[in-house]
Parts: structure tokens; sequence; C-alpha cells
């Protein structure tokens, strides 16, 4: 159909198509007719546990350095790469402190605008159309949504619960390593919350360097496992030679509305990143990047002090879920409950994304369904432990009396 005869729709590309509305949209739109529907009427209110936006707060140290900085007339100004040397040297000695490593502040660290940003827009800069990349599956969003504006084709490597959400990286063949251009990891990992292993990673590392791909791993919550010690590419010998890593302020130091993130990574990927942003986005105020700074230099620790605030979250979570007939995996890192469709739900024959919706209409609790996360995904779902016990075990008695006469 000719675009006059199709109207505004009809010019919109196949790419942004391909993407869809996202799990996180439609869920936002699901939410706000809930509470729409729920003012001035006996409906309970919403209870949010779909994203994983904490409710606890940032290091003072932090939120004071930004505060100061925000004076200064600099801060509202725009910020070119050479500006961002201090953050980029802040974590290079962070760098340096926890995985025992060497970085170049000039040529292996970029500040990103979070770390969604950098993952999604990796493959436009390491990638052709057409060429195939490895994923996880189930996934993060942006990792399956930076490939499809890169017009590039996906191979999916299942992670099933049998094998401890393992990647099982003998299913693909040598040829079948060979066509990939690309993988892209994140363990601890993000929706199966899920730790992982040093070997896995280490594994993963060696296959690029065999195979000749870039090796992206993801890991904004390496501070965050409860079981466990996370991985990291940063620990492989190899990761010089075939990738970069993602990290992001987000979860450990709960500064996820400030957008704060970085890769560290070879010095051509890092390179060919930077140049992509170069026509995308500027970077985040000189401010919000001192409370980046102060929060890697004055609060280390500050993950640290999280993790037993999620473990009881965890443990208290579980324990109201399974007393209301909902089986709970114990997850090994913290933030989320990957949790399969309770069994009622499977009895009334209810998908993942119709099970959430149902459930939101007659309770307000608001989960993510794990279709949203690719294939491996469906039939589950995604519990953020982001509001305190109080509300959390609240959250499981509505879900248990809604279960009771499903």
């Amino acid at each position: 159909m000719p675009a006059a005869e199709g109207g505004v729709d009809a010019r919109i590309s196949e790419r942004v198509r391909g993407l869809g509305s996202g799990v996180f949209a439609r869920n936002d739109a699901r939410k706000q007719a809930y509470a729409a529907a729920a003012a001035g009427t006996g409906l309970p209110p919403l209870l949010d546990l779909s994203l994983g936006s904490t409710d606890l707060q940032p290091p003072a140290v932090a939120m004071e350095a930004i505060r100061r900085q925000l004076g200064q007339p600099q801060s509202a100004a725009y910020c070119l790469h050479g500006a961002t040397r201090p953050f980029r040297e802040a974590v290079a000695a962070w760098a340096q402190r926890r995985f025992d490593v060497t970085v170049d502040p000039d040529r292996e660290v970029l500040l990103l605008v979070g770390s969604q940003e950098g993952t999604a827009h990796l493959p436009l800069a390491v990638l052709n159309p057409g060429d195939r990349a490895l994923l996880l599956d189930p996934y993060y969003p942006s990792h399956r949504g930076g490939l499809q504006l890169a017009s590039a084709q996906p191979h999916l490597l299942p992670l099933k619960a049998a094998r401890g959400f393992a990647p099982d990286f003998d299913q693909l063949s040598a040829s079948q390593w060979d066509s990939l251009k690309l993988m892209v990891l994140g363990f601890p990992h993000n929706p199966t919350a899920t730790t992982g292993q040093q070997a896995w990673v280490d594994a993963a590392a060696e296959r690029a360097v065999r195979h000749g791909l870039v090796f992206a791993h993801d890991n904004p919550y390496v501070d965050l496992a409860l079981d466990g010690e996370a991985p990291a590419l940063l620990r492989s010998p190899h990761w010089r030679q075939c990738g970069l890593e993602f990290f992001s302020f987000s979860k450990g130091w709960c500064l996820g509305g400030y957008r704060l993130a970085f890769a560290i990574g070879a010095e051509p990927l890092i390179t060919a990143l930077r140049q992509l942003k170069g026509v995308v986005d500027f970077n985040q105020s000189l401010a919000l990047q001192a409370g980046a700074i102060a929060a890697l230099e004055q609060a280390p620790e500050w993950p640290e002090r999280l993790r037993p605030i999620y473990r009881e979250r965890r443990d208290r979570m579980a324990s109201a879920l399974m007393a209301a007939g909902w089986p709970v995996r114990i997850p090994s890192m913290a933030l989320y409950l990957w949790l399969e469709l309770p069994p009622a739900a499977r009895a009334a024959g209810l998908d993942a994304e119709g099970f959430c919706a149902r459930l939101l209409e007659a309770t307000g609790v608001c989960l993510t369904p794990g279709n949203g996360f690719g294939e491996g995904g469906e039939g589950h779902v995604r519990l953020a432990l982001v509001h305190p016990i109080e509300e959390l075990e609240q959250a499981a008695g509505r879900v248990g009396q809604w279960l009771a006469g499903l």
C-alpha cells in the first residue's frame, strides 16, 4: 500500500515493528489501568513486584556528591568523552581492587547511560545485518532488542532448571560456533536469579577466542550473589582477546533512576562502542558522575550491606508463597524469585501473560510474565523483592487467597 494510503503507520520500519511493545511496556499499561480502576473503590492498592527497581536507598555520600556538583555550572553542560576521565579513573581503580586486574582508563573503560544502553547498542557496533549471535534463553529484553535493531539473527541457547540453568555450550556444533559473530551472556543471571559459576564464563571466553567472536558479559548483579561467588569476564585471562563486560550502579548502589553504568573491555570493542555512542548520545552530567565516583571510592561496601536484606526478603517471601501453595525454587542471587506458574494456574490453563494479567486485576499484585524474557521463560513469572518484608508478605497473602479460589 502506498504511504499516502497507509498513513503515518505505514512508514514505521520493520525493524521497529519487530521490537513489539515489550514486556515492561505491557505491564506498565496494565498497572496504569489497575491504578485508575482502584482509585476511589474498594480495590487493594497496587503492589508492584514487576521491576527490579529497589526501594532501598543509595549511599548518602553519593547523593551528597551529586548535590555539591549540581551547583557547579559545568554540570549543566554537555559532557564529551574527555570530561569523563575522572570517572574512568575511578572505575579502573575499582577494577583493580575488585578483580585484581589492571585496566587502562583511556582505552578500556567507557561510561554508559545505564548498562541496558550498552547492551542494546553493542550489536550495532560489532555486527553487520544478517550476522548471527548467541543469546541465553531466557534473556534480558535489551539483549534480544539490540540484535533486532542491528538486523542480526539470534541463536538461542536454552537454560534448563534441571541443569541448574548452566549453559550447555556443547549443544552447538563447531560449524555453528564458527557462524557466530557475538555471544551475549550474563551471570548472575536475570531473570532466573542464578549466580552461576566462573567456570561457565571462562568456558564461554575460551569458545569466543577459539571461534573468533565477540563475548559481551552483562554483569549488573556482580555484587549481589547471595550464594556462591559471582563470576566475571574480567577474571578470565582471555577478556582482552575477545570481549567486554557491562557493570551498573543501579543494583549494588541503588542508583537505577540515575542511569549510571560502564563497560570495561578490549580496546577495539570499547572504541567501536564509543564511536557509536558519539552519534547517539552525550554522557551523563558531571554531577551524576560525581555521585558514581563517590559510590566507588567512599561506599564500596554498600552492596554488601544490601545482601542480608535481600536474603531475608528472599527467605520470608519464599516461605509465604510456599505456605500459599506455590512451590518456590530458592534463588542464589538477590532481587528476584523466578517462579514456575503455580499448580492452580496450570490447571486453569493459564499461560504466563494471562496469569499475570488476571492476578493483577484480582489482587493488585503485579509480577512480570516470563515470556517477556523469551520462549524459555514461558510458564514462569519473575517476582522482584523490592518492597519491605511486611508488604511482600501482604502480597503473598493476596496471591494465596486468590489461588485458593482459582
